[in-house]
């Protein structure tokens, strides 16, 4: 399959980005949109949706399904046989509901705050996958309902989440922290853990913060959920920590808006000074 079905100048492509690779944070899928995006419009088959005047514009939800459709395809030239999952995020944003091979996305969710962690630990996805399935045959009965429970979890986070935009009250933080709680304990239970994954949670308790991991797990990265009323100290002194660990730490949100075109005045110093160089 060909993406531009008529002939386009050659280019060359720069790429600058924030997001380390191989943490299982989805670099490759976020490439995947933004090339599938920019050349989709190069060639004619997406609009140029930003009007005069606007730094940010998207794309309509026909456009999109196209853009995710191409990135998908370059998920697999990837890694072969991906869910699809990441590159739909990275193409809608928000939160989007994942079982069985279908992928919804979420109507009105709050964005969270939350301390992204790379502890920096390697490790295979694919071993990973492989140590799960056979601890389910071996110990079906045992197994069988931690995933039962694993996903009731989600679905009340799923509950939470979009009861959260219309009743922005501080109460529901601590149900997401009992969540985040039991799922980490959860993905022990399944072997996907790692000591540097419980060091962090034990430095993030010690503020008073909710971790559990993101990703395949076996080390990779973990998030660290901040209510509206976490004191800048705390995620300061928190970050101190983890840092002190060997770790890697950023501040974001989760639940922001998918593939944006953005005009040039609206990009950042760094990134604008990094395209300069090219």
């Amino acid at each position: 399959a060909c993406l531009c079905s008529r002939d386009i100048p050659s280019v060359d492509i720069l790429v600058w980005s924030e997001l380390p690779t191989g943490a299982g944070l989805g670099s490759s899928a976020a490439y995947a949109v933004c090339l599938a995006a920019a050349l989709l419009m190069a060639c004619g088959a997406i609009s140029c949706p930003l009007q005069e005047g606007e730094s940010i514009a998207r794309w309509t939800e026909e456009e999109l399904t196209l853009i995710n459709s191409w990135a998908f395809q370059g998920e697999r030239v990837i890694h072969g046989n991906p869910s699809g999952v990441d590159n739909a995020v990275g193409t809608w944003g928000g939160a989007l509901r994942y079982q069985a091979g279908k992928i919804t996305p979420l109507k009105r969710v709050p964005t969270l705050r939350i301390l992204l962690t790379n502890t920096k630990v390697p490790r295979s996805t694919k071993v990973l996958v492989a140590g799960v399935k056979e601890k389910i045959l071996k110990f079906p009965a045992i197994m069988n309902p931690v995933l039962d429970s694993i996903d009731a979890i989600s679905q009340e986070c799923q509950s939470v989440l979009e009861e959260m935009p219309a009743n922005p009250s501080p109460e529901y933080y601590p149900v997401l922290e009992e969540f985040f709680d039991i799922n980490q304990h959860h993905l022990n239970v399944l072997g996907v853990g790692h000591p540097s994954l419980d060091r962090l949670c034990q430095v993030t308790a010690s503020h008073g913060l909710h971790s559990k991991l993101t990703g395949a797990g076996g080390g990779g990265c973990a998030i660290t959920l901040l209510p509206p009323d976490t004191s800048p100290l705390a995620v300061e002194a928190a970050k101190q920590d983890l840092c002190a660990c060997g770790f890697e730490c950023w501040e974001t949100k989760i639940g922001a808006p998918g593939v944006t075109l953005h005009s040039l005045s609206s990009l950042n110093a760094q990134v604008l000074h990094v395209l300069s160089q090219s």
